[in-house]
Formats: structure tokens, C-alpha cells, sequence
């Protein structure tokens, strides 16, 4: 499959006129959680000629794009919207910016954005951000008899991310159990975590789950004590030029070949 995502990758470049400069899988696979028939969801950040910025008019800055039967998902911002959405230190930026699964980078882009990112982190805007989806989750899963595994992993990540981000100063990681290693929890909720992630990846994504009290009572009690002491983070410390200069120097060191 890789080979044939970077196939996409360099059609798109060439049909669009434009610069791939980042990418990467999210979603379960980068989260170190995905089932066999989990579908692949590629990221992209790209650049444009430096005319393409000077026009008046406003234009696209971001694609989507399907293949292979919807099995392959192609998303991405341009440059100039990306610096924008991490100037705001927006999670899923954030997240892609750290996965563990590169198809296509240019390592010396990669390293800028990672520190700037470091400067630009605000832990409270990531708290709402995945305090946001441990609830949207929990909800479809908490009191049912029976809940895809699919979605449950989805408020487990969401939740442990919201106490990574109290206990914390660093971004939380994009990989699930990098958070869970990392975090004061006992032994036999970690084993049991990973006993779900082995079972996750021999069914299909519509497998149904039942039980797992613990770890949904785990679930509550992280955002209940996010809910509780996420005004009390620190405010970042933000610097627009470094953005600025980082977006000039991007578009003066690539040029289209």
C-alpha cells in the first residue's frame, strides 16, 4: 500500500502544481491501534509557487481527496494555513507533525516545524480540543450493553490525552501508548490496554465490545479533573514572527523543479 500512496502523492504534486512537504498516516495507525480493514489516512502539508500567495483573489488552501475505493485518504493544508492552525496550536497539526509513519518529508522542514511547534504549544487549547472528543465519545459508549471497539479507543485516547496535557508541559504524543508508558497508571490497567490493542488488530472495525468498566470509569474521572482544572494551565507563549520568517524562508529554499 505504501507504494501505492506514493504514487498518489506524486500524481497530486504534478496535477496540482505544487510541493509535498510533509506526508505522514494518522488516525489509528499512527496511534498504534488500527484493525486489519482500517482504511489509511494520509496528511499532507504542501507549498505553492510564491505567485500563488500574491494573487488577490483568495484561493484553496486545502485538499481532499479519495482512492482506491475510499481506502485511501488523502487530506492536507497549505503551507500558509498550516503556520496559521499552529500559530493557534492546533492538535491534529500537532499530532501529524509527530507520526511515527512518514511516506514523503523534507527533513530540514520537519525539524523547523517540530521546535517551532514546541513555542507555539498551548496546553489549554489542546485540552479543549481533546476534552471535546473524550466526551462525544464516552457518550456513545457509556452505558451501552454492547460499542464498537473502534469508538472506545477513540475516548480512551481522547481521555489520557486530557491528563497527559495536566500532569505534562510536553505535546501529548501521537502515539497511544507512548501516553499510556508514560503516565502514572497501574500495571493491570496497562496490560489491559494492551490486551485490547492485540484484540483490536485481529477484528474488523464494526466489531461490537461490551464491559470494560475500569477503564471507562478511567475515562470519567480524566475529564471530570480536566473539566475542573483546565483554566488553571498556563497561557502560550506565542511568537507570530518566528512564523513569519519560518513561512518566507520555506518558500525561498523550494522552489518547483
Amino acid at each position: 500500500m505504501r507504494d501505492k500512496i506514493n504514487r498518489y502523492l506524486t500524481k497530486i504534486e504534478e496535477e496540482k502544481d505544487m510541493k509535498i512537504l510533509l506526508a505522514c498516516e494518522t488516525g489509528s495507525r499512527a496511534w498504534g491501534f488500527h484493525s486489519p480493514d482500517s482504511d489509511y489516512d494520509v496528511r499532507i502539508i504542501y507549498k505553492h509557487k510564491k505567485e500563488w500567495y500574491l494573487s488577490l483573489s483568495k484561493n484553496k488552501d486545502s485538499i481532499n481527496l479519495m482512492f482506491e475505493n475510499n481506502q485511501i485518504d488523502i487530506a492536507g493544508w497549505d503551507l500558509r494555513k498550516t503556520l496559521m492552525l499552529l500559530h493557534k496550536s492546533n492538535p491534529p497539526l500537532l499530532e501529524r507533525i509527530q507520526s511515527p509513519i512518514i511516506y514523503k518529508s523534507d527533513n530540514e522542514f520537519l525539524k523547523e516545524i517540530k521546535t517551532i511547534a514546541k513555542g507555539e504549544y498551548s496546553r489549554i487549547a489542546a485540552i479543549h480540543h481533546y476534552l471535546s472528543m473524550a466526551k462525544k465519545f464516552l457518550e456513545e459508549i457509556k452505558g451501552k450493553k454492547e460499542y464498537r471497539l473502534k469508538k472506545f479507543f477513540y475516548a480512551l485516547r481522547a481521555a489520557t490525552a486530557c491528563k497527559w496535557i495536566l500532569e505534562k508541559e510536553q505535546m501529548p504524543p501521537i502515539e497511544f501508548l507512548k501516553m499510556v508508558n508514560n503516565l502514572n497508571l497501574s500495571k493491570s490497567m496497562i496490560n489491559r490496554i494492551n490486551e485490547l490493542i492485540s484484540l483490536k488488530a485481529k477484528v474488523s472495525e464494526k466489531y461490537y465490545h461490551k464491559g470494560e468498566e475500569r477503564l471507562i470509569d478511567f475515562m470519567e474521572d480524566c475529564i471530570n479533573e480536566s473539566d475542573n482544572k483546565r483554566e488553571e494551565l498556563p497561557a502560550a507563549k506565542r511568537d507570530i514572527n518566528k512564523l513569519n520568517l519560518f513561512f518566507l524562508k520555506t518558500l525561498n529554499r523550494y522552489e518547483h523543479r
